[in-house]
């Protein structure tokens, strides 16, 4: 019976340690461009209610359901974080933000979250400050989350085919 050697490890350490490298970063890639249309839809409210626009003016009457859309939804908020004006809403009410969100968002210049404000809702999430309050943007991280796990499960695929032909290697060389 052979005995397994170090050096004979290192492939299999390299090949595990690459897949949950390339995992990581695939999945970063993934979050991070979700928050891109929400920045967009954030700045340019922001920048509307900058040059005289009101909050009223953002109200429509078809409201987006975060907990079942897609869709992207805004939320304008006063300077203590209470809501002024939504697109969207959440069992029938304008959704409500912790407060550190704002403080953090007031000190950093915008904030980029994953919010989860009950078990089956998952939204990203950029707030941006201005004068007036701040500005909420949000979509459904649904989508995202099921490439993730497509993600993963490639790469857990891929891991066990490199780990059988490292071993087929070991065994017949």
């Amino acid at each position: 019976m052979k005995t397994i050697s170090v050096p004979w490890f290192m492939p299999m350490i390299a090949v595990t340690a690459m897949s949950f490298l390339v995992y990581f970063i695939s999945q970063q890639v993934l979050r991070q461009s979700a928050n891109d249309p929400q920045i967009q839809i954030a700045e340019d409210i922001v920048a509307a209610l900058s040059s005289g626009k009101q909050a009223a003016d953002f109200n429509i009457s078809d409201k987006i359901n975060i907990a079942k859309s897609l869709a992207p939804y805004s939320i304008i908020y006063d300077v203590n974080g209470k809501p002024l004006a939504s697109t969207g809403e959440l069992n029938g009410e304008i959704p409500k933000l912790p407060q550190g969100v704002f403080e953090s968002a007031k000190s950093m210049g915008e904030n980029r979250i994953s919010w989860q404000p009950q078990q089956d809702v998952r939204s990203a999430l950029v707030i941006v400050p201005y004068p007036g309050g701040f500005v909420a943007a949000g979509r459904s991280l649904r989508e995202v989350e099921i490439r993730e796990s497509n993600m993963l499960k490639l790469t857990g695929v891929f891991w066990g085919i490199a780990m059988v032909v490292m071993a087929i290697l070991f065994l017949f060389r």
